[in-house]
C-alpha cells in the first residue's frame, strides 16, 4: 500500500466513537469455593498499591496496582498478563458495601481513570459504600497492550462512493489485521471479552469480595452482561448504560448505527437551520442535510491533506458520527462542518482545531478494539458481502450506510478461540437507554432487557444521547441509579425519565 495512503488515513479520524486510601490485604481464600482448576494462585494474590504516576488519578487520591492474570485461561501455568487497576476507596469504611468495577466502552477504551469522572455523578451516600475501581482491560492502555504495527487511530472508516474507495478500505483492513496478529499471534487472539470477564472475577477475589458491583457504558454493557452469564452467583448491583444487544454484537451493532445516525443528522440539521444566520448551511432541515451531503461529495474530489491529516469521503462521515452522540455538542458539530466545508472549498483550515473538536473524551485504542471485536466474533470473509450491504442502503443511508456496513480488519483475523456468549439469565441489573441513542439504538437496550430477566429499564425519552448517566442531564435518571447503588433497590417496574429543563439545546 502506498505510504501516502497510510499517512492520509491515519489522520484525524476519531470515532468516537467512551479517580487517603484504605489498605487492602490479600484474599486468603476465594470467598466462593468453585475456583477453576489451576487458578488458585491468581485468585489468592495480594495487590501491591502505589502511585498511579498520572496527574489526574494521583490528584484525586487514587492508587494503582497490577493484577496478574493468565494470558490463556486454558493454560494458566504458561504466559501471564498484568491488568492495571485504580482505586478510589470508600469514604466511610464502616458502611462499605464492596467494590464497584467499571468499563467506559469501546472496546478499546482505557478505563483506569474512569472513576474520577464517574464519582461526581454519585451521591455522598454511594461514595461512602464503594471502592471505585477503574481498569484498563487486557490488551489496552497499561494492561500489556496490543500494539499493531500499522498505527491507525481507528479501525472504522466509511467506504466512500465507488469501487476504488472500497478497495482501498479493504486493503487497509487486511494490512491492519496482519500488523496486529503477526507480531504475537498467541497474545492477539487472547484479547477477548470472555477473558476480560475472567480477569474481572480475579479482581473481585483479590479484593476478598463475594460479589462484584459494576458500572459499564456502551460496550461495557456487553462486558457486564457476559460477566453475569459466566459468573451468575458473583454479580451484585450492576448498572448498564446505553446497552448493546448481545445477539447483534458486534456486526449488527454497527449496522444498526446507520439508520439512527441518519435520524440524528436530521435532528441536528433542524437545529442548525434555526440558526442559519450564524452558520449559513440552510434555513430548513433538508437544506442543511443537502449542504452536508454535498460537502462529503466535494471532499471526495477535493481532499484536504496536511500535517498527517486527511479530510475526504472516508473520514468526514466519521467526524460527524463523533459528535452526533450528544446534542450538547451541536455547536461543536456546526463548527466542524464549517471547517470541513471551508477546507474542501479551498479555504485555509486549522486541522489541529478540527482534531480537538472531534476527539472523544475516552480515546479509543484501535489495536485493542480490533483484537476484542475480531477475537469475540468471526466476521464474513468475502469483501463482496460488505459491498452488497453498502449498496443496498445507499438510498436510505446516504451519509452513514457506507460506514455502518463497511469491511474491517475482522474479515482478515484468525477465527475466535471460543464461541460467542449467549446471554440469558436473571441477574439483577439497571439498564439505562435513551430513545435517540446514535451508538447503541434503543431497541438494543430493549433486547438486553429481555435477555436479563431480572433487570429493570430506565428510558430517557426524546433524547439523542449516548451515555445517559450525566451530571447535567436528568435528575430522574441520576436519582434512580444512586438509589440502586445505595440500597440495592431496583424500581418496581420500568420507568421513563426526561431531560431536565435547560439541559439540552432548545428545539
Amino acid at each position: 500500500m502506498p505510504i501516502r495512503w497510510i499517512r492520509w488515513l491515519v489522520l484525524g479520524v476519531i470515532t468516537a466513537a467512551t479517580f487517603a486510601t484504605v489498605p487492602t490485604g490479600p484474599a486468603s481464600a476465594d470467598p466462593v469455593d468453585d475456583i477453576p482448576g489451576g487458578l488458585e494462585s491468581f485468585y489468592h494474590q495480594q495487590l501491591d498499591w502505589g502511585s498511579c504516576n498520572d496527574a489526574v488519578l494521583d490528584g484525586a487520591g487514587a492508587q494503582c496496582a497490577g493484577v496478574v492474570v493468565p494470558l490463556d485461561y486454558n493454560r494458566p501455568d504458561s504466559r501471564t498478563l498484568t491488568v492495571a487497576i485504580s482505586r478510589l476507596p470508600a469514604t466511610d469504611p464502616a458502611r462499605r458495601h464492596g467494590v464497584m468495577l467499571s468499563n467506559p466502552g469501546g472496546p478499546g477504551g482505557p478505563g483506569l481513570g474512569m472513576m474520577v469522572d464517574l464519582r461526581d455523578r454519585l451521591t455522598p451516600e454511594v461514595r461512602a459504600r464503594y471502592d471505585l475501581i477503574g481498569m484498563d482491560p487486557r490488551g489496552i492502555g497499561r494492561s500489556d497492550p496490543v500494539n499493531c504495527a500499522l498505527p491507525l487511530p481507528t479501525m472504522l472508516f466509511s467506504a466512500g462512493f465507488d469501487a476504488f474507495g472500497f478497495a482501498r478500505d479493504t486493503a487497509l483492513a487486511a494490512a491492519l489485521a496482519a500488523s496486529c496478529v503477526a507480531p504475537d499471534p498467541e497474545k492477539a487472539r487472547q484479547i477477548t471479552t470472555r477473558n476480560t470477564a475472567r480477569d474481572m472475577d480475579i479482581i473481585r477475589s483479590a479484593f476478598g469480595e463475594r460479589r462484584l458491583n459494576y458500572y459499564g457504558g456502551s460496550y461495557g454493557t456487553y462486558l457486564g452482561a457476559v460477566y453475569s452469564q459466566m459468573f451468575p452467583q458473583r454479580t451484585d448491583r450492576m448498572v448498564l448504560d446505553s446497552a448493546m444487544d448481545p445477539d447483534r454484537y458486534w456486526i449488527g451493532t454497527y449496522q444498526d448505527m446507520g439508520a439512527v445516525n441518519e435520524a440524528g443528522l436530521d435532528d441536528w440539521a433542524n437545529w442548525a437551520a434555526r440558526r442559519d444566520a450564524d452558520y449559513h448551511f440552510g434555513s430548513s432541515g433538508p437544506q442543511v442535510r443537502a449542504f452536508v451531503e454535498d460537502m462529503i461529495r466535494r471532499a471526495a474530489t477535493h481532499p484536504v491533506v496536511g500535517n498527517g491529516y486527511l479530510i475526504d469521503e472516508h473520514t468526514v462521515p466519521m467526524m460527524l458520527l463523533a459528535l452526533l452522540s450528544n446534542p450538547q455538542k451541536n455547536a461543536d458539530l456546526a463548527e466542524v462542518v464549517r471547517l470541513v466545508a471551508d477546507g474542501v472549498s479551498g479555504l485555509p483550515v486549522d486541522l489541529e482545531q478540527l482534531k480537538t473538536k472531534i476527539s472523544g473524551g475516552v480515546p479509543m485504542n484501535a489495536s485493542g478494539m480490533a483484537a476484542v471485536l475480531c477475537g469475540d466474533r468471526a466476521a464474513p470473509r468475502d469483501p463482496a458481502w460488505y459491498r452488497r450491504n453498502i449498496e443496498s442502503v445507499r438510498a436510505t443511508q446516504p451519509v452513514f450506510g457506507a460506514f455502518a456496513n463497511n469491511i474491517t480488519a475482522c474479515a482478515f483475523w484468525p477465527d475466535p478461540i471460543e464461541e460467542i456468549t449467549a446471554v440469558h439469565n436473571s441477574a439483577p441489573a439497571l439498564i439505562l437507554q435513551a430513545t435517540g441513542d446514535t451508538r447503541t439504538p434503543y431497541q438494543q437496550g430493549l433486547a438486553l432487557h429481555e435477555d436479563l430477566t431480572g433487570s429493570r429499564m430506565v428510558t430517557l425519552a426524546d433524547t439523542r444521547v449516548h451515555g445517559v448517566l450525566r451530571a447535567d442531564l436528568s435528575r430522574c435518571v441520576n436519582e434512580t441509579v444512586n438509589t440502586y447503588f445505595r440500597d440495592g433497590t431496583l424500581p418496581d417496574a420500568d420507568i421513563t425519565c426526561r431531560p431536565d429543563p435547560g439541559s439540552l439545546p432548545d428545539h
